[in-house]
C-alpha cells in the first residue's frame, strides 16, 4: 500500500532528499500515521525513525531548511527534535529495548526498523511509511495494524503481558486510546492489564496524569474510566471514585450508586465544555459521599455536608497526584464545594436575594457551577427531567436580571475602606469592616441599589450606630 497522500506538506521532501544525501533510510512511524488512516486530525507531532543517526539526520534536515531551525539534542535519550512552522519533528535512531522488572527505563541498543516496530506499544502505533526516494509513502505493516484499524481492536505487536510489564504506562495508553477513538480492547491484551495493574505504582504521578487529562478530554470519557475500574487501574489512581461503587439497602431503603451517576455526569458536562478542569470538576463532585453517607430511620440516606468534605479531600487528591496547587486546584475546589447551591435554588418561586447571593459567591465561575448542576440532572423520569432542567432556566433568567440591574458579579463594595477611613477619620480598625460588611449584605438583600450614593447614606447610618462621628 503506498500512502503518498499522507506526505503532503513538503518537510517530508525535505527529510527524504536529506536521508538519501547521508545515505541513511527514514520513517514516519505512530501516530501520525495512524491518524492519517483514520482521517482525524493527524496532529502537530510527527515522529521520524532512522535507521542509524536520527541526530545526523536532524542536523541535516535543519541545514536545508530555509530558516535553517535550531535543533534540541537530548543525549541521553539519543533523540533530536526541531520545528518546521507549526510542526514539531522528533528523530530517533532505530533501536531495540530490554527491560528489568524494577524498572520502566529500558536497556537501549541500535536495531533494525523491524526491532523499533516490535518496541511500539500497539500495532495500530507500529505502522510506518517509507521516505527514502526508493520507498516513499510505501507502508510498512509487520503487525497487521491496519487490519485492527479497521476492526477497531487496541492490539499490542507482542505478547501483551510482557508489553504491559515493561512498561506499565502502556496499560493506561490502551485504555485512553480506546476512549479517544471509540475502540475495543483485544482480550488478551484487556486481561493481561488486569493481570499487570500494580504495575503502574512505578510509574510517575505526572505521567498517570497526563493520560487520565486524555481521557477526560475524550468525547465519553466515561468508557475509559469504566475500563480502568474493570482493570483495577482506578482504585489504586483514583480511591476517593471507587469508593462512590455499590449500592446500600437498609429496611428497604437504597440509595444511587454514585459512581455510575458520577460517570454520567462526566459525560453530560464534556456535551458543553472542553475545559479538563471543568470535567474534573464533575469527575470529583460527589467524592465526599463515601465518607459522609449515613443512614438514620427518620430520612433514610444521606450525605450531609459532602460539599465541604470533598472540597477537602480535591486537594489531598491534587497533592498525592502532583496535580499544580494553584487556581487550576482552587477553581476544582470551589466549584465542588458549590456544587448543590444552585439546585437547592432550582425551584420557581427563587427569591432575588438568592440568587444574588449565589451570583456573589461564585463570581466569575458562575457559569461554570450552572453547567456543572445541569450535567447533575441524571434521573430517567423525563417528567423530573423536564422539570429540573426548566427550573434552571428560571435561574439562569434571574440570575440575567438580577445582574443587569444589580452587577453583583465579581462584586466590588461602592464605599471603599478608604472613604469610611476619611468620612469618619479613622484608622484602620474593626468598624470599617463592620461597615462594609453591612451595605454588603443590605445590596445582596435588595435594601438598597449596588451604587455610591444609596452606600454612602447607608454607611453614614451604620458609622451613627456605632457611635462614629461623620467629619467630612
Amino acid at each position: 500500500m503506498n500512502l503518498q497522500s499522507a506526505l503532503k506538506n513538503p518537510i517530508f521532501k525535505i527529510i527524504s532528499a536529506s536521508a538519501d544525501e547521508l545515505g541513511m533510510e527514514s520513517y514516519v512511524v505512530g501516530g501520525y500515521v495512524r491518524d492519517h488512516m483514520l482521517q482525524r486530525n493527524a496532529g502537530q507531532d510527527i515522529d521520524i525513525v532512522v535507521v542509524g543517526d536520527g541526530v545526523a539526520l536532524a542536523k541535516k534536515v535543519a541545514q536545508n531548511l530555509p530558516n535553517k531551525p535550531k535543533v534540541s539534542v537530548f543525549k541521553n535519550y539519543g533523540t533530536a527534535m526541531l520545528r518546521y512552522e507549526d510542526i514539531e519533528l522528533e528523530f530517533v535512531g532505530a533501536r531495540k529495548e530490554s527491560y528489568t522488572k524494577e524498572s520502566r527505563n529500558p536497556e537501549v541498543k541500535i536495531g533494525t526498523l523491524e526491532d523499533d516496530q516490535k518496541r511500539r506499544d500497539f500495532s495500530i502505533n507500529a505502522l510506518a511509511l517509507g521516505l527514502n526516494a526508493s520507498n516513499y509513502g510505501s507502508l510498512l505493516d509487520p503487525f497487521n495494524g491496519t487490519q485492527d484499524l479497521k476492526n477497531k481492536r487496541i492490539v499490542t505487536p507482542l505478547d501483551p503481558d510482557i508489553t504491559f510489564s515493561d512498561d506499565p504506562l502502556r496499560m493506561l495508553r490502551a485504555i485512553r486510546f480506546a476512549t479517544q477513538l471509540d475502540f475495543e480492547i483485544d482480550q488478551s491484551a484487556f486481561k493481561a492489564i488486569s493481570e499487570n495493574y500494580k504495575r503502574i505504582n512505578i510509574i510517575t504521578k505526572e505521567r498517570i496524569v497526563v493520560e487520565l487529562h486524555k481521557i477526560l478530554e475524550s468525547p465519553k470519557p466515561s468508557v475509559g474510566f469504566l475500563l480502568l475500574e474493570q482493570t483495577g487501574l482506578l482504585e489504586l489512581i483514583l480511591p476517593e471514585l471507587t469508593a462512590l461503587k455499590g449500592i446500600d439497602e437498609v429496611e428497604g431503603q437504597r440509595h444511587k450508586d454514585n459512581f455510575y451517576h458520577t460517570l454520567e455526569v462526566v459525560d453530560n458536562i464534556a456535551l458543553h465544555t472542553d475545559s479538563v478542569w471543568l470535567r474534573w470538576t464533575a469527575l470529583l463532585h460527589d467524592i465526599g459521599k463515601a465518607p459522609t453517607k449515613r443512614f438514620s430511620k427518620k430520612v433514610g440516606w444521606t450525605f450531609h455536608g459532602h460539599e465541604l468534605k470533598g472540597s477537602k479531600m480535591v486537594y489531598q487528591l491534587f497533592k498525592r497526584l502532583k496535580m499544580p496547587l494553584n487556581d487550576k486546584m482552587k477553581y476544582v475546589q470551589k466549584l465542588v464545594f458549590m456544587s448543590s447551591r444552585p439546585i437547592a435554588l432550582a425551584s420557581a418561586d427563587i427569591t432575588d436575594s438568592a440568587v444574588r447571593r449565589l451570583v456573589f459567591d461564585a463570581g466569575e465561575y458562575i457559569d461554570a457551577l450552572m453547567t456543572l448542576c445541569e450535567a447533575d440532572i441524571t434521573t430517567k423520569n423525563p417528567r423530573k427531567f423536564k422539570k429540573y432542567h426548566n427550573n434552571f432556566k428560571i435561574v439562569r433568567q434571574k440570575m440575567e436580571e438580577v445582574e443587569e440591574r444589580d452587577r453583583i458579579r465579581n462584586f466590588q463594595p461602592p464605599v471603599t475602606g478608604e472613604e469610611i477611613m476619611k468620612a469618619f477619620q479613622l484608622k484602620p480598625c474593626r468598624e470599617i469592616g463592620q461597615i462594609k460588611e453591612f451595605i454588603k449584605e443590605a445590596i445582596l438583600e435588595g435594601q438598597i441599589p449596588n451604587e455610591h450614593q444609596a452606600a454612602f447614606a447607608l454607611m453614614l447610618k451604620k458609622g451613627a450606630e456605632l457611635g462614629l462621628t461623620i467629619k467630612v
